[in-house]
């Protein structure tokens, strides 16, 4: 059984780690490069980094602290914010990263998913959705959450997929920050049609957060967070001690 996966997320904004609920009221964290090195020796699966108003402020992505902490961490690192074309890709993996996270950019230039699976391959192309529920639908929205794109989370996914993503992040607007569980309805329905990896992200608060996560929706690969490992609410040693005696495979 492969193992399930636990992910901080790292929100870059000004060159800090940031922190909202919902998407608004951000709050200073910490160092991204600190935190990053600490992740690492912390037993971290991977890292997410993303520059989260690079698109909404029409610029590129932080590679200085991307150089300085992807020389620090020795874990897979995903980075996003402001990808746009393939030079891009190119530089953000040539500062360190793995995997590159793609959402408002792909959405208004959907092909950027297909070139960049051909030249660098699905696996590093990685699909970042922010959804929520509006007049009862999953409808996806881009510029870190400020705008409705009117698309049906469902079609969305699905044409990422069939263009190459080889991996996909599914935020919930509806519970990032909240603490209350994950979106276990949005995640399901995604699950069920992804062939590549689904990352569950918006609403952990507590370790028994995880275990539903993973026993309500089997298909989800990894869960990922951010408060609750910043404030030192759960920490990773602990919380992957406490889903292995769940009998849910993770690495020790």
């Amino acid at each position: 059984m492969i193992a399930k996966r636990i992910i901080p997320c790292l929100d870059v904004r000004d060159g800090r780690v940031v922190k909202g609920t919902r998407f608004q009221g951000l709050n200073d964290v910490a160092s991204p490069v600190d935190l990053a090195a600490y992740y690492s020796q912390q037993g971290a699966d991977e890292l997410v980094f993303y520059d989260i108003t690079a698109s909404s402020d029409g610029r590129k992505i932080f590679t200085d602290i991307l150089s300085e902490a992807a020389s620090r961490v020795f874990i897979p690192l995903t980075v996003g914010g402001g990808i746009s074309s393939l030079d891009d890709f190119d530089r953000v993996l040539k500062c360190g990263a793995d995997k590159v996270s793609v959402n408002s950019c792909a959405l208004r230039n959907p092909d950027l998913i297909r070139e960049a699976a051909v030249k660098y391959g699905s696996q590093c192309v990685v699909l970042s959705v922010d959804a929520k529920r509006v007049d009862g639908r999953f409808r996806v929205f881009a510029k870190g959450g400020r705008e409705d794109t009117g698309l049906d989370l469902m079609e969305w996914i699905k044409k990422g997929l069939d263009l190459g993503a080889g991996e996909i992040v599914l935020n919930s607007m509806d519970t990032d920050g909240v603490k209350e569980g994950f979106d276990l309805e949005m995640l399901s329905l995604v699950a069920a049609i992804a062939h590549v990896p689904v990352i569950a992200s918006g609403g952990a608060g507590k370790m028994e957060d995880f275990a539903t996560l993973f026993r309500a929706v089997p298909g989800v690969d990894a869960g990922l967070a951010a408060s609750i490992f910043h404030y030192g609410e759960v920490k990773i040693p602990e919380l992957k001690e406490y889903l292995r005696n769940e009998n849910i495979n993770v690495r020790i």
